[in-house]
C-alpha cells in the first residue's frame, strides 16, 4: 500500500496519506468474492436451517440468527467494494459510512458471541446430557440470541452517536475516508482495548475451555458412534479455525496499534506512531478483509456439522433435478428421520 507519513504536531496535519495502489484492487476483489459466495451460501442454507429451527432444534436457532446477521452484513458489501474501487475515497456521504461501519463491526461481534453460545451449548450437551436437557429449550436459545443482538447493537449505536466521522467528508483536504482515521484518538484507542479484551480474548477463552472439555468427554465416551464423535470434533475445530483465521489477525493488529498509540502519545505523538501506522496500514486492511470471510465460512460449517441441513440440501437438489415445479419440503417420514439434535 502506497502511503506517506507526515509527523503530526497539530490536529490538522496529515499522519497517514493513502495514495492510489493496486492493493485497493486486491481488497476490492476479496469483498466481491465475499458478496457473491457469502450471499449464495447463506441463501442456500437458510431454508434448511429454518426447517431445523421450526423443529425446536437449539443449534438450528443459533445458526439461523448467525445466518441472519451474516446476510445483513453481506448487503453492505457493495458500499465497501465501491470504497476500494475509488482507492479509499468515500464518496457516498457520512451517513452511509456510519451505516456500513455499524453493520460491519456489529456482525463481527454478533458472530463471535453467537459462536460462543454454540460452544457453551455443545459443552453442556456433551458433558451434562441429562441435566442440560431440561434447561435447553427454544426459549433458552432465543433469549441468548436476543441478548447478544441487543448488547452488541446498543454498544455500537452508542459508539456511532459519539463518533466524529469528519474524515468521511473532508472537502478541505479531499480526503474522504471511512473509518480510516489517523492519528487515532484516545477514546477510540480505549474502546479498541475493550473490544480486544471483551470481544475477542474473553470469547476465545470460553471457546478453548468449552471445546477442551467437549473433546475430552467425547474421547472417553463409549456410547457415541464414530460418526457422532467426528461431528463433534469437526464443529470444535471449525469454530476454533474461524476464530484463528478470521478474527485473530484483526484483533492482534488492533491491539498493537492501540498500545503503540498509548506508548507514543506523550513522548512522540507524531513520528514513531505515524511510521508504525504507515507500516501496518496494508496489513491491517488485509486483516479487516479476512474478518469478512466469516460470513462465507459460517454456512459451510452449518452443512458440515448438521446431518439435517446436509440431507435437506441434497433432497432439494435431487427434486429440483427431476422437476422445477416440485416442492423441496420433506415427507413426514423424512422429517422424523432428520429431526434430531445437531451435535
Amino acid at each position: 500500500m502506497n502511503v506517506s507519513v507526515t509527523p503530526t504536531t497539530t490536529t490538522n496535519a496529515t499522519c497517514v496519506t493513502i495514495e492510489k495502489s493496486a492493493i485497493s484492487d486486491l481488497l476490492m476483489s476479496v469483498y466481491i468474492l465475499v458478496f457473491i459466495i457469502g450471499l449464495t451460501f447463506n441463501v442456500l442454507t437458510l431454508g434448511p436451517i429454518w426447517q431445523q429451527m421450526r423443529r425446536q432444534n437449539i443449534l438450528g436457532i443459533f445458526l439461523l440468527n448467525l445466518s441472519f446477521s451474516d446476510i445483513l452484513f453481506i448487503f453492505t458489501m457493495p458500499l465497501w467494494i465501491n470504497y476500494y474501487n475509488q482507492d479509499h475515497q468515500w464518496k457516498l456521504g457520512v451517513t452511509s459510512c456510519s451505516v456500513a461501519g455499524f453493520f460491519y463491526y456489529s456482525n463481527m461481534y454478533i458472530s463471535i458471541f453467537l459462536l460462543c453460545c454454540i460452544s457453551v451449548d455443545r459443552c453442556l450437551v456433551v458433558t451434562y446430557p441429562l441435566r442440560s436437557k431440561t434447561h435447553r429449550t427454544s426459549r433458552y436459545a432465543w433469549v441468548q440470541c436476543a441478548t447478544v443482538y441487543i448488547v452488541v447493537v446498543v454498544l455500537h449505536i452508542l459508539v456511532l452517536v459519539n463518533d466524529d466521522l469528519i474524515d468521511a467528508h473532508d472537502e478541505k483536504n479531499s480526503n474522504d475516508r471511512c473509518y480510516e482515521t489517523y492519528p487515532m484518538k484516545r477514546p477510540v484507542a480505549l474502546f479498541n482495548l475493550i473490544r480486544v479484551g471483551v470481544g475477542f480474548l474473553l470469547p476465545l477463552l470460553v471457546l478453548a475451555l468449552s471445546y477442551w472439555r467437549v473433546l475430552a468427554t467425547v474421547g472417553q465416551s463409549p456410547g457415541l458412534s464414530a460418526q457422532a464423535k467426528r461431528k463433534v470434533r469437526l464443529l470444535s475445530f471449525g469454530v476454533i479455525g474461524i476464530f484463528s483465521f478470521c478474527f485473530a489477525p484483526y484483533h492482534i493488529l488492533l491491539l498493537a496499534r492501540s498500545l503503540v498509540f498509548y506508548l507514543n502519545e506523550n513522548t512522540d505523538p507524531g513520528g514513531n506512531y505515524c511510521k508504525f501506522e504507515e507500516t501496518m496500514h496494508f496489513y491491517f486492511s488485509c486483516t479487516l478483509a479476512l474478518s469478512s470471510l466469516n460470513s462465507v465460512v459460517d454456512p459451510v460449517l452449518y452443512v458440515l456439522v448438521s446431518n439435517g441441513v446436509w440431507e435437506e440440501l441434497k433432497m432439494c437438489w435431487k427434486r429440483a433435478g427431476r422437476s422445477q415445479t416440485e416442492d423441496c419440503a420433506l415427507t413426514s417420514y423424512n422429517r422424523a428421520k432428520f429431526n434430531n439434535n445437531l451435535i
